[in-house]
């Protein structure tokens, strides 16, 4: 069980993310929010990266800050990964793997094909990095990752640059890791939360504003997602506001749009998806910065 109590992290411009509390058990844990929301500072935390300025993470009942400090139990995925580019992904894991002990030689390298082999790795092991890709080097970090994590695994933007073979790939392998560990991805792409996630946590401006269920999270615009089609020139006259899509058909034009009222008579109430609560939720909080 990963908890937050009252977490949060204040810097002289203002609060990063304000005092929140979470309980995380095993299991796929999606983190929504706008750029700005306090996603990476949260990750941060939860990672043991920084030092709160009020609560703190407890892992298995200790300080997240204690299990970074041993090296041991805690994989993490920045959004931006820096390796050495004469090294190749073998040599860099069982680096990796040598810091944090207390393993054989030859486990260590049992572990790192395992990986390699997970992400995809396995045929590229031994070619330097400044050979890799962008999607290559970011498959290289989630191996890091994964070879890390004990307890918990924090990912930020895993599925960035990958293709949509690759993608689906990486949502097996988090969901594997997630049978026996807390899993929590950040991500824009809802598809990979909806694919994935039972949870989802949703910040905004620094604030907690959701955590739940995604089918909780859909819920939000329950009766206020409609769809209708109409004509070509029907459509050119009308108006943009709360309009989500328009996909020409055979017949016409069909769109889907949330509103409180029906905005065609043709309207009717559809079941909302994901990406339709999460807008309706984000569109209900009030401007202005954390601060």
């Amino acid at each position: 069980m990963l908890t937050a109590c009252k977490l949060g992290k204040q810097y002289k411009t203002g609060w990063a993310l304000r005092p929140l509390s979470l309980e995380l058990g095993p299991g796929l844990h999606g983190l929504l929010g706008p750029n700005g929301a306090g996603k990476s500072t949260l990750l941060r935390l939860l990672a043991g990266m920084v030092a709160p300025t009020t609560g703190d993470a407890l892992l298995r009942g200790s300080s997240v800050r204690d299990f970074r400090r041993s090296g041991s139990r805690i994989g993490y995925l920045p959004q931006n990964i820096r390796v050495l580019p004469q090294f190749s992904a073998r040599q860099w894991l069982l680096h990796a793997a040598s810091l944090q002990g207390g393993e054989s030689a030859a486990e260590r390298r049992r572990k790192v094909d395992e990986v390699l082999e997970q992400v995809n790795l396995l045929g590229e092991a031994d070619l330097p990095a400044r050979h890799y890709s962008y999607g290559m080097t970011k498959r290289l970090g989630v191996a890091q990752a994964l070879l890390s994590a004990g307890d918990l695994l924090i990912v930020d933007e895993p599925t960035a640059g990958l293709d949509p073979e690759e993608r689906i790939r990486l949502r097996r392998v988090l969901a594997e890791a997630a049978a026996t560990r807390v899993v929590l991805l950040s991500t824009h792409v809802l598809g990979d939360i909806g694919a994935s996630c039972s949870e989802v946590i949703v910040l905004g401006e620094g604030r907690l504003l959701y955590h739940g269920s995604t089918q909780g999270l859909a819920g939000f615009a329950e009766d206020r997602t409609w769809a209708w089609e109409t004509s070509e020139n029907e459509w050119r006259r009308m108006p943009l506001g709360g309009l989500l899509s328009a996909r020409r058909t055979e017949e016409g034009i069909l769109c889907r749009a949330l509103s409180d009222r029906p905005p065609s008579p043709f309207a009717e109430r559809v079941e909302p998806t994901l990406e339709e609560g999460y807008l309706m939720l984000m569109n209900r909080q009030p401007s202005g910065g954390p601060g």
